[in-house]
């Protein structure tokens, strides 16, 4: 990567990857969306969009966006193919 003098920008080759809402995944699957978000909220790679602590008597609002990888990891992992997993 070179960066001309007096340049502020970069120039990178970064592939950017779908993330998934709770949302589009549970209308993928044909699942609730309180079933991805069982399956994902504590899933390593997911991303976590909202307050760390609530506040007493007010409920935590939090938005979840899942990587594709992190999907299609979780769902192999679900997977049962012939009674083995994939």
């Amino acid at each position: 990567m070179e960066i001309a003098p007096g340049s502020t920008t970069r120039s990178t080759n970064l592939q950017v990857e779908k993330n998934w809402t709770v949302r589009e995944l549970s209308s993928w699957l044909r699942v609730s969306p309180d079933t991805v978000r069982r399956l994902f909220k504590i899933e390593e790679g997911v991303i976590v969009l909202g307050n760390r602590e609530s506040t007493p008597g007010k409920r935590r609002y939090r938005t979840l966006l899942i990587p594709h990888s992190v999907a299609t990891r979780v769902l192999r992992r679900m997977s049962v193919r012939q009674g083995r997993p994939l």
